[in-house]
């Protein structure tokens, strides 16, 4: 079990929609919270909601060479308990069509800005801190139109996967969230092509809780059908 009131908690991708009800769940369980977005607007009425939960804010692209060192600087000095990666843009398109920077964005935003950033802060998380990273569906099942995305997801999972092996010694816990399709609006804002007419996806404050679960409760992998 994680007790969650008093740790101090780093939510990256805080002005997206499932990072944002991740934020106020944290907070509703006694978390203090370091809030990233790309956003400054966003952030600053997230932690104007949030009020003395929020201890920091940054705004910084994990697409950008600084993006990653900026996000860890916001935490320097401060113990550090835990980590949830809610970061992510989607693009829609055929394999071999999607363009290099499309690729590039994709690529730096959903995985390799992930892992610089868990270069810088990985190490200063000390026995029975967290890391929960989010994923998503299309790592297990990749899917047609969605190759290059499926590709940083998949990427995203096996390189939690094999981080938790290499912190378990360091009393560092790894979560991979896999959630299926959740109702963020994330596929109305691709980066590039068009959305294929998608089901109805999953509640966003569902989705946040059952990941809070999992956190508290000392889950490891959370696979699309726990949701």
């Amino acid at each position: 079990m994680t007790e969650l009131s008093g740790t101090n908690v780093l939510v990256v991708g805080a002005t997206g929609v499932l990072g944002a009800e991740l934020a106020r769940q944290l907070a509703a369980q006694g978390a203090q919270l370091t809030l990233s977005g790309r956003s400054e607007e966003k952030l600053s009425v997230l932690a104007g909601e949030l009020g003395e939960a929020v201890v920091g804010q940054v705004a910084a692209d994990l697409g950008k060479p600084t993006g990653p060192a900026d996000i860890a600087a916001a935490v320097y000095g401060r113990e550090l308990h835990g980590v949830v990666f809610a970061s992510g843009v989607v693009a829609f398109g055929p394999a071999v069509e999607v363009d290099d920077d499309t690729l590039d964005e994709l690529m730096l935003v959903n995985l390799l800005g992930y892992m610089r950033l868990m270069r810088e802060v990985a190490p200063k998380l000390g026995k029975d801190s967290f890391i929960a990273q989010i994923s998503a569906v299309v790592a297990e099942s990749p899917t047609a139109g969605m190759a290059a995305y499926s590709a940083t997801k998949a990427g995203l999972s096996a390189y939690g996967k094999a981080l938790t092996l290499e912190l378990r010694r360091q009393g560092v816990r790894v979560l991979d969230a896999r959630p299926p399709h959740t109702e963020t609006g994330l596929a109305t804002r691709p980066i590039a092509g068009e959305a294929p007419k998608l089901p109805q996806g999953k509640d966003p404050r569902s989705v946040a809780g059952r990941i809070i679960t999992a956190i508290v409760e000392g889950e490891r992998d959370l696979p699309s059908s726990a949701f």
